[in-house]
């Protein structure tokens, strides 16, 4: 304690110091305090919380910042700039529940004063404050979801298109966790708050990532079902009907829904009119094979390819391409576009995937030893597609399946015997479409 006396003395002595230069009867020192020595008084405390809050002496810094608040709240900023670095360590040392939330109520009271009398400061005004105290209050009061939503939409409205794109998403991610979990929220407030708060990521497109969570929440919420979805996009593209940016989000959540209404495809197929790029053609292409419309898939497909220049772009479209023909049968088409796929990027493992589906359809075909034989290069090419195919890869189920019903069919030890061939041998197929590919011998 003498220690603090004495830091607190020299302190004293060292504004006295500097106070002799000051006339403290100037107008401009008038938010100190009535008379000059209140205002003196004051600066002198002012002084004396930011010493107690760099010396952790919370309880001491508690005294000086109540003192300041009654006698002069709009002097200075940094009254409650220390204030919130008093009271989050006091609540960080709060003994008991009622303690901390006590020590709450003052954090926040603190901003709430800072936004009356600091709120039209050019920086750190009022969009600045309320952001700071919406994340205190999702923070310290997680279960007040009332209050938490609250103090969001009051960040939002004073920081308005200059808003934090983190503190939108927090804030509509926390709706949509509401909707899920409570009965304070309904359907139609999710709606209209995602409708009302989408224009924000246009305005803001250094958000792009942020917009990718906020329509991640939107989706996930359950609320955004095709139902809802067509209302929403019906209205809004009645009025806009080529706006792009509505149009995207309209194919993305409906996608992530698994709509598959006529009012989806339609705004699928507006969407490449306005934006008639391969990755739409890609989106579109999986979207009409789903449903089993490969005359459409292939349409778009072809399409993007005669307009595409870069060869990364041709390889995906390529193997969308086979992946279509192979669902519709047409096992040839599908392993002429995989080939060229894989010659431009050998290490994508669909294109692999699909040639060696086409190699065991068409052996299939052939009957005989020499069907059986083909089935050889539809193991070997399967097995380099699940070399190269990601774990989580949709098709590698698929792939590890096709790879025990390929070695089922290959020929047994009488049959290699009586075609002369040893295990391990070289042979070429002679059949299908695997024809003049070299493979080893194995019995099955």
């Amino acid at each position: 304690m003498k220690n603090v006396k004495s830091l607190l003395s020299a302190t004293f002595a060292l504004f006295a110091f500097a106070a002799i230069a000051q006339d403290f009867s100037d107008p401009k020192f008038a938010v100190w305090g009535e008379t000059v020595e209140e205002r003196r008084q004051n600066m002198l405390t002012s002084s004396f919380l930011k010493e107690a809050c760099d010396n952790k002496n919370y309880n001491q810094g508690s005294a000086y910042f109540k003192e300041l608040i009654e006698k002069c709240p709009a002097a200075t900023m940094n009254t409650y700039v220390n204030g919130t670095k008093l009271f989050k360590s006091k609540i960080a040392r709060a003994k008991s529940v009622a303690e901390k939330e006590a020590l709450v109520d003052s954090l926040l009271l603190c901003y709430d004063l800072r936004n009356q009398y600091f709120g039209n400061h050019s920086k750190y005004g009022s969009a600045y404050i309320l952001d700071r105290k919406a994340r205190e209050v999702l923070n310290y009061r997680p279960s007040d979801r009332a209050a938490i939503r609250k103090a969001f939409r009051e960040a939002i409205e004073a920081g308005g298109d200059n808003t934090d794109p983190e503190t939108v998403v927090a804030y509509f991610s926390n709706l949509c966790d509401d909707y899920k979990n409570t009965d304070e929220v309904v359907a139609d407030e999710v709606i209209a708050e995602y409708d009302r708060l989408t224009p924000f990521f246009t305005q803001n497109p250094e958000g792009a990532e942020f917009k990718k969570q906020f329509d991640a929440s939107f989706g996930l919420s359950g609320v955004a079902s095709c139902e809802n979805l067509e209302k929403l996009f019906s209205e809004r593209l009645a009025a806009a009907p080529d706006d792009e940016s509505v149009l995207s989000q309209a194919v993305a959540l409906m996608s992530r829904a698994g709509c598959d209404s006529e009012f989806y495809f339609e705004v699928a197929e507006k969407y490449y009119e306005v934006k008639p790029q391969t990755e739409t053609a890609l989106f579109l292409a999986k979207a009409f094979q789903g449903k089993g419309d490969f005359a459409k898939a292939s349409k778009y497909l072809n399409e993007a390819m005669e307009a595409e220049q870069d060869p990364a772009e041709q390889q995906k479209l390529l193997v969308r391409i086979a992946l279509v023909n192979l669902a519709s049968n047409n096992a040839s088409a599908a392993a002429a576009a995989a080939r060229q796929a894989r010659d431009l990027n050998p290490e994508d493992g669909v294109p692999y995937f699909v040639l060696a589906q086409c190699y065991g359809i068409s052996a299939g075909n052939c009957g005989g030893f020499a069907g059986q034989a083909a089935f050889w290069v539809a193991y070997d090419t399967m097995t380099k597609a699940v070399e190269l195919l990601p774990e989580d890869s949709e098709y590698m189920p698929h792939a590890r399946t096709a790879l025990g019903q390929f070695r089922s069919r290959f020929p047994s030890n009488e049959e290699c015997f009586f075609n002369e061939l040893q295990e391990g041998a070289r042979y070429t197929v002679t059949c299908g479409l695997a024809a003049g590919i070299a493979t080893t011998v194995r019995p099955r």
